[in-house]
């Protein structure tokens, strides 16, 4: 969390200022080069911003870039007025492309976070499917799964339990549609993360092998994606349990 507030801090400090910056630095070159091609130059400093991630640092560089194009690159300099009509065009067409590229540039910079992510994902269920195909003890298998899902859902705390449970009272349940329930209430796991205590069932040809016990991290979402792979990687140790257990189909 502090890291991410100290990438925040730094976004909007490098959208503050970076086009007042490159703004005055183009003074060099006012006299020879068209004011459209200096709102040009601040639009690639808008991208630049864009890139650090932050959808409102990327915004105030849009505005920030318009607004000193305007105090030093339009007539009369060094004040917010413009006297040309021309330049009231540049300048607003600055601040929309600047929003519009701003907003490109965030979205590609997630998607491909997201891509990346996803690649992670599929490779923990790959891993975990390898020690299987090699004939892992069950054992072995079942912990390799609980690390993969510690770090895959964040949670504080997992464990697994066999069947038949201890305690078999009813507990909020993450089934194998990847979504979660409490009784027949789905919980709204996207936005406000897992409850206290879940359970995820281990199931392997036909039976019940035990569950996993979740203790998450409160209030952090949780992505309907990594839920589903949480999903295939119980169904991972409980192929595992099955074939140590003599149970073949």
């Amino acid at each position: 969390m502090r890291t991410e507030q100290q990438r925040t801090r730094v976004a909007t400090a490098v959208a503050l200022l970076a086009p007042p910056a490159a703004s005055a630095a183009l003074l060099l070159i006012r006299n020879r080069i068209d004011n459209t091609n200096i709102a040009l130059v601040l639009v690639v400093v808008v991208v630049a911003v864009s890139t650090l991630g932050r959808r409102t640092a990327g915004l105030l560089a849009a505005v920030s870039s318009a607004a000193w194009f305007d105090f030093f690159h339009t007539r009369p300099f060094y004040s917010f007025a413009i006297k040309s009509h021309d330049d009231v065009i540049t300048a607003g067409l600055l601040l929309a492309v600047g929003i519009i590229v701003s907003e490109l540039a965030i979205r590609g910079r997630r998607h491909r976070a997201t891509a990346v992510s996803h690649g992670y994902d599929i490779s923990r269920i790959h891993g975990v499917a390898e020690l299987v195909a090699d004939g892992e003890r069950s054992d072995f298998i079942v912990m390799a799964v609980a690390s993969e899902l510690r770090d895959l859902l964040t949670l504080g705390d997992v464990r697994f339990e066999r069947t038949p449970f201890d305690d078999d009272k009813p507990m909020p349940t993450l089934d194998r549609s990847g979504n979660v329930y409490i009784g027949n209430i789905e919980w709204g796991a996207d936005s406000m993360g897992l409850p206290t205590t879940v359970a995820l069932g281990v199931d392997g040809n036909g039976r019940q092998w035990g569950r996993f016990i979740l203790s998450p991290t409160p209030g952090l979402p949780v992505p309907f994606e990594r839920r589903v792979v949480a999903v295939a990687l119980a169904d991972q140790a409980g192929a595992a349990l099955a074939v140590g257990n003599g149970v073949t189909r």
